[in-house]
């Protein structure tokens, strides 16, 4: 498999991505957890390095190695008081979801060499924009094992027609989103009461797209909205418009795209071009989008370009 995914299972129909091994759709998180290759531990050890005559060893005070115990890979180095989330815990996060049969757990996965390990479940909330143009609802739970990242745990609303990624990161995403440092412990139920998972609606994330379905826009001010998502950072010459690479590929594709037919003409539609070129086009490879699209800049894009569509939907 490719260099960002080590090992991956999915059920249902294949991701956008194309990767990993299909599973059944009705696996407990414990399952899901096996079927991934993700039942291995992290364990804390003791740093220590030759001295100069390479015989005279010695400790390094306030930094320990973070290994993965199945194979003894070298994850990072982190202090002390760095608390590592094992997998198992993790994914026991699902476990009263899925036994009550609000959730059904969906895709899982280790990144790079096990630093990023991701946990999908499906969530039984979704809504139309368009006919036949429906949006599902899904929690994505983030646990590296890497210095420097948090445990992430947020919704994430999912296209069907492209299956596009979308995003949740509106004006209010404080019960949508819910980070934590490894510095404390990980407390499931103080993230399920913070981020609202039992009773989580997409009545904000519906009422946007809703409203981007609404709103037509104009060839002019299309092409404003996609050189703001993809600015051409190295044009110095404003006396002539000059247009990324990836602004005009945008422009290229935004009535042939998967989805196209749904909200021809309006925000909705140039902004999941957007959506669209970040999970499937922009990138070297599908395991890259991925890490990119869930975690890295593809997210940012995606963010970027809602909230910039939402501004010029209101003004158009």
């Amino acid at each position: 498999m490719s260099h960002e995914v080590e090992t991956m299972a999915y059920a249902g129909n294949v991701p956008w991505h194309g990767l990993g091994t299909r599973v059944p759709n009705d696996l407990s998180p414990e399952q899901m957890l096996e079927k991934a290759g993700l039942n291995w531990e992290v364990e804390k050890k003791e740093l220590y390095f030759f001295g100069d005559d390479d015989e005279t060893v010695y400790h390094a005070p306030g930094k320990q190695a973070l290994i993965r115990t199945s194979d003894n890979t070298v994850l990072d180095m982190v202090g002390e008081e760095w608390n590592p989330l094992q997998n198992v815990e993790a994914f026991e996060f699902f476990d009263d979801f899925v036994k009550s049969g609000d959730m059904e757990m969906h895709t899982a996965g280790s990144l790079m060499d096990g630093r990023r390990v991701w946990a999908l479940a499906k969530v039984n909330d979704a809504f139309e924009v368009f006919k036949e143009d429906i949006i599902e609802q899904y929690l994505l739970f983030s646990n590296p094992h890497t210095y420097g990242m948090t445990i992430d745990v947020r919704m994430t609303p999912i296209r069907v027609v492209c299956n596009n990624t979308l995003t949740l990161s509106l004006r209010n995403e404080s019960n949508r989103m819910v980070k934590v440092n490894h510095r404390r412990a990980f407390d499931a139920e103080l993230v399920k009461e913070t981020l609202g998972v039992a009773k989580e609606k997409l009545d904000t994330y519906k009422e946007a797209a809703k409203f981007l379905g609404s709103k037509k826009y104009k060839n002019e001010t299309l092409m404003e909205y996609f050189d703001r998502v993809f600015p051409l950072v190295t044009n110095k010459n404003h006396k002539e418009r000059k247009f990324s690479r990836n602004a005009k590929l945008s422009a290229e594709i935004i009535h042939t795209q998967p989805g196209a037919v749904h909200g021809a003409g309006t925000w909705w539609q140039a902004f999941n071009t957007v959506t669209y070129m970040m999970d499937h086009i922009v990138g070297r490879s599908d395991d890259t989008r991925i890490t990119s699209s869930w975690f890295g800049a593809g997210k940012k894009t995606k963010e970027n370009a809602l909230t910039t569509a939402l501004e010029m939907a209101e003004v158009a």
